[in-house]
């Protein structure tokens, strides 16, 4: 049941609002309490949301949705923990500001290949332990920043709100052809805070405090190499749709064959266990439940934003992608712009163009006339084989509305940049984020709180970031 055939009652945000400040205050002020029961926190919240689908809107298939959604996304971090948790990258020598940098980057553009989440996994193990003499709470958070979130807004596969942009019709390569700039920027500024960051603490250690005994010479290894395979699979099974559940099932398979393919000694030297996966699966249970009034709420208020300029669609897509997952976030924003910019006389008109094949082209005139020819310009381009096979229908429309028009394609790139580059802002912004956090507290690495993570680093670092970029290339 979708947003629109129900009326969302706003009180039923509190209970999304009472997990997210718990996940925010319990650890500071009870924390052994919270240890204990945020499972049954989590899902006695959850409980409440699933009550009022079922019981108060009757909206059963809502929350079946939801739940594929959530197997769907704890069946690609999980299998991600675990074939990452088999590949072991030793690093040698000593962890420098250029080195550090540069392994910063190196993920950033991973990211775009295996995803946020891949790359975040197959990278945090190797990062804190080339770190491990002087790890410190922005170690993590940068690589949080910048792997985890910044570095995958190039390519669909770098972050879920792409790819699904990529399934509505977005094609593969225009995310690097138009995002390139922001991209470039935000890693830019990034990179360089954090270098200057880690140089003043660098200085501040003894001579021989940044490096362990023997470790001053170079060196780079790998054990778990057969792992790149199950890895491979789990990213190919991203593209598959169907039939229902084959993804999920080959992303459990390469997990249970990495699992017992690997040697316990590798898994011993990554210190892996399964405590972070599980407290991730246990509060993200309860997330994806209680936010899902939030979510119908905003797509069903999302097409009342008429006139909203690009700066509103990149602050407002941003703001709510740091709190809520920035997937379904990005998909309102997205129909929000459809329903704003591509006009009902323009997809009849096109319609009438696909049912001539183009013979009444030339004939087009009207107020509109310019952007329907644009779109059926967008279309021949990107739709061909639809447009051969009489299978183009609103959303192909739609979005070669929003293609094909220059001015329009400010409002995608917005919410395309905004979706990945605001998930930094706090843990829950994005898959990866809590995930990088339980494996650096398993590890016993400083890590911040969830208001220390705001108010040391999201504003002081982030949020410069992202008005630089606002101000560079969208606030016109």
């Amino acid at each position: 049941m979708s947003a629109d055939a129900v009326v969302i009652n706003p009180w039923m945000m509190l209970p999304f609002g009472a997990l997210l400040a718990m996940i925010a205050l319990a650890p500071l002020f009870f924390g052994e309490w919270w240890a204990r029961h945020y499972p049954k926190v989590a899902f006695g919240l959850g409980v409440v949301s699933l009550a009022y689908y079922f019981f108060g809107l009757n909206a059963a298939i809502r929350v079946w949705h939801t739940a594929h959604e959530y197997l769907s996304f704890i069946a690609l971090v999980g299998s991600l923990y675990v074939v990452s948790g088999g590949i072991h990258i030793n690093l040698k020598g000593e962890a420098t500001p250029g080195i550090n940098t540069m392994f910063l980057l190196a993920g950033g553009v991973l990211a775009n290949l295996l995803g946020t989440t891949g790359a975040s996994m197959l990278l945090i193990r190797p990062w804190l332990r080339l770190n491990r003499h002087r790890a410190a709470a922005y170690h993590v958070v940068f690589f949080i920043f910048l792997v985890s979130n910044v570095g995958g807004c190039l390519t669909p596969i770098g972050d879920p709100p792409l790819f699904l942009g990529y399934l509505m019709g977005i094609p593969f390569w225009w995310v690097a052809e138009h995002c390139l700039l922001m991209w470039a920027a935000g890693m830019g500024m990034l990179l360089a805070m954090f270098y200057f960051m880690d140089r003043r603490a660098h200085l501040r250690l003894s001579p021989a405090a940044g490096a362990g005994p023997g470790e001053t010479r170079r060196g780079f290894h790998i054990e778990g190499l057969p792992n790149l395979f199950f890895l491979a699979v789990i990213i190919g099974s991203v593209f598959i749709d169907s039939p229902p559940f084959l993804r999920e099932g080959l992303m459990i398979a390469a997990a249970l064959g990495s699992w017992f393919a690997t040697r316990k000694s590798v898994h011993i030297s990554n210190e892996f266990n399964f405590h972070p996966i599980q407290e991730v699966a246990i509060l993200f249970a309860g997330i994806f439940a209680t936010m899902m009034p939030a979510l119908d709420w905003l797509e069903g208020n999302a097409g009342q934003l008429g006139g909203a300029s690009a700066s509103f669609f990149y602050w407002g897509c941003g703001s709510l992608s740091s709190l809520l997952d920035n997937a379904p976030t990005y998909v309102c924003f997205f129909k929000a712009i459809s329903a704003q910019l591509v006009d009902s006389d323009t997809i009849h008109q096109v319609n009438q163009l696909i049912q001539t094949h183009g013979a009444d082209f030339a004939a087009v005139t009207g107020p509109h006339a310019e952007q329907i020819r644009q779109t059926w310009a967008a279309l021949q381009t990107h739709y061909s084989a639809q447009l051969a096979a009489g299978t183009v229908g609103t959303d192909e429309i739609q979005v070669a509305g929003l293609l094909g028009n220059a001015g329009h394609n400010g409002y995608l790139v917005a919410i395309s940049v905004a979706a990945v580059f605001f998930g930094a802002n706090t843990y829950i912004g994005n898959g990866p984020n809590f995930m990088v956090k339980s494996i650096a507290e398993h590890q016993k690495v400083p890590t911040p709180s969830f208001f220390e993570y705001l108010w040391r680093f999201t504003l002081p670092c982030m949020l410069p970031v992202l008005l630089a970029v606002w101000w560079l290339f969208f606030r016109h």
